[in-house]
């Protein structure tokens, strides 16, 4: 095999995209997975704060 060969195998084509920046419409914007991300450390945080009780006796 020849290092040509090697090279022309390892090439690929990778189609253009349209990537769009968070804030390309002129506002900032949170998509859902910052949303659950948010979410789910605001819960941790309260369980931790005993703020919300363990309801693992519950079930």
């Amino acid at each position: 095999m020849s290092q040509s060969d090697a090279r022309d195998r390892e090439y690929v084509d990778i189609p253009d995209t349209d990537v769009e920046a968070p804030d390309a419409h002129g506002k900032f914007s949170l998509n859902e997975d910052w949303w659950a991300t948010i979410v789910g450390t605001a819960l941790m945080l309260l369980c931790l704060a005993q703020v919300i009780p363990n309801i693992g006796g519950w079930f």
